[in-house]
């Protein structure tokens, strides 16, 4: 598996390290290009993430240069509760000083297909830094086990028909996602510990997480000493 691991500790100490790491590439991306480019995900560790820059960072970086994507979506209003853009916005980057024209939210409730493909169009260089969470089948994103997505080779967003969560959802796919320049797991809590053990030492191409990243692009997955317990 392309991947390198850090286990900064337990839950608080990790999420520490993560918000810290997410500064990092802000200000490495701005010093170099001007701009901070991030793809947000949905789940309870990077809402945590998402307050803590909200709360402790407001004035560590830029926040004028940070355009923010999402990495998959849900078929739901951007109001409703199950909505990844919505957590985001409410976790603390409606109170940041960015641009709501820097603010690219994926509009999955209707139209999907051609919103997809719009949204392609707004991806025209790689991301500076993609969050993923995983899920315990091994899920990320939207690309689950046994859907069309696994197989996509050239588009980077697609709506993926998820017939376990009978739903269709927009998402990244692996294209989009390897070629950012820092691919980021966050996975925490005992009840993922399992899934880690199978990600790293079950055969390859089982799960869909342990398709993201490349021999030359590593993906880096940050642990707390809960999930890390089998590996």
């Amino acid at each position: 598996m392309n991947a390198t691991t850090i286990t900064p500790g337990n839950k608080e100490k990790t999420l520490d390290y993560a918000v810290n790491h997410w500064i990092e590439s802000a200000k490495n991306a701005i010093a170099k290009n001007g701009a901070f480019r991030v793809a947000l995900s949905g789940g309870s560790t990077p809402k945590a993430i998402y307050e803590k820059l909200a709360t402790e960072h407001t004035n560590t970086i830029n926040w004028s240069k940070a355009h923010l994507f999402w990495g998959d979506e849900r078929t739901v209003p951007p109001t409703d509760p199950e909505s990844n853009y919505k957590m985001a916005m409410d976790a603390g980057f409606a109170k940041l000083p960015i641009p709501k024209n820097q603010i690219h939210r994926m509009v999955a409730e209707e139209n999907i297909e051609e919103n997809a493909a719009a949204y392609e169009k707004l991806l025209t260089t790689p991301l500076d830094l993609i969050m993923l969470g995983m899920g315990e089948d091994g899920h990320t994103a939207s690309l689950f086990p046994n859907t069309a997505a696994l197989n996509e080779k050239s588009r980077i967003v697609i709506p993926n028909l998820v017939p376990q969560k009978n739903t269709t959802r927009m998402t990244l796919t692996f294209p989009a996602i390897n070629q950012a320049h820092t691919i980021v797991f966050y996975v925490l809590g005992d009840a993922k510990k399992e899934m880690v053990r199978k990600v790293f030492h079950e055969p390859e191409h089982q799960f869909p997480s342990q398709l993201i990243g490349t021999p030359q692009n590593k993906a880096l997955w940050i642990l707390d000493s809960a999930a890390a317990q089998l590996k």
